[in-house]
């Protein structure tokens, strides 16, 4: 499992869930920040937010049709970040695209990690899944996501919603904003991906 062990790759760093929720404070002030420098072409937002729950916006324009766009987010292992990975390598993910499917990650010795559950698959229109991303799973909280894509323009207006509730000492208020940072880094590498074949957006592939 890396040197991580069970535990989640974040940041370039190791987090247990206790070590996780005494680095909320910490890491809500720098990933904010980090989101502030991600495209202009993208928009985030924590929508709501409380005690129980919160909901994350992110919206997306990829210069691409959306039948491409979703046959690039379903290949998720060629853009993902490694470093919000158990195994470090998001080459191991992958998302079964029909209901009951799972969005699961390959560990060593036939190990594994079911990230979410895909319960709705519109092709090139709609994916929804539920589950708690990364740390989230270790507590007792939930999520439902749901990816639109639009044809607007040239390209694709990719739509994240990502609603989350559940219980966690203190209540989970402090965990939206590294949520919908973290989130909007990974699908603005995918709109890099889509567009430039590099999802770290510093080469353009597709152009050589």
């Amino acid at each position: 499992m890396g040197t991580c062990g069970a535990w989640l790759r974040f940041g370039g760093d190791c987090y247990t869930p206790a070590k996780w929720g005494n680095a909320m404070k910490r890491y809500s002030v720098s990933l904010l920040l980090a989101g502030l420098l991600v495209s202009a072409a993208a928009t985030a937002e924590v929508a709501d937010s409380g005690s129980n729950g919160f909901t994350i916006r992110t919206t997306h324009t990829i210069q691409a049709s959306p039948q491409e766009v979703y046959r690039q987010l379903i290949g998720v292992g060629d853009w993902w970040d490694p470093q919000h990975k158990y195994s470090g390598d998001s080459h191991n993910l992958s998302i079964e695209e029909k209901p009951g499917g799972c969005f699961c990650e390959k560990l060593p010795n036939q190990g594994g990690v079911r990230h979410m559950q895909v319960v709705y698959v519109d092709p090139g229109k709609t994916v929804r899944m539920i589950g708690g991303l990364g740390p989230l799973q270790s507590m007792a909280v939930t999520g439902s996501m749901t990816i639109g894509l639009s044809p607007v323009g040239t390209g694709t207006k990719l739509e994240l919603t990502y609603a989350v509730t559940g219980y966690a000492p203190g209540g989970i208020t402090s965990l939206a904003a590294p949520v919908d940072s973290v989130l909007t880094q990974q699908f603005t590498r995918l709109k890099n991906y889509v567009e430039h074949g590099d999802p770290a957006g510093k080469t353009d592939v597709k152009a050589k």
